[in-house]
């Protein structure tokens, strides 16, 4: 993870599509853009991930109320750190709140 975390293109799983080659090449707008639908997985619906931190309220899993809940190794499965992550994004953001 880089030491400064740019927040405003942070997705709610804790990546960034930002110099995403998909995005780049115009297959993918992104995560953020595409509000959680995007071409990856149009079998499957929206990202689970989008949907339970619009749902939450949160921009984040890692600043959600119920982080880290028991659905968050299973949503972001591809990550095996990703309750470490989170921690770490978590307290970044409450970081750049405070400055």
């Amino acid at each position: 993870m880089p030491d400064k975390t740019n927040f405003s293109t942070l997705t709610p799983c804790g990546g960034d599509c930002t110099g995403c080659p998909k995005k780049a090449d115009g297959i993918c707008a992104g995560c953020l853009e595409m509000n959680g639908y995007v071409p990856e997985w149009a079998e499957s619906g929206r990202c689970r991930a989008f949907d339970c931190n619009e749902r939450h309220g949160s921009k984040f899993c890692g600043v959600c109320v119920e982080f880290p809940c028991p659905s968050l190794n299973d949503m972001i499965h591809w990550d095996k750190d990703i309750a470490e992550h989170m921690r770490r994004l978590a307290e970044q953001y409450r970081e750049t709140l405070r400055q």
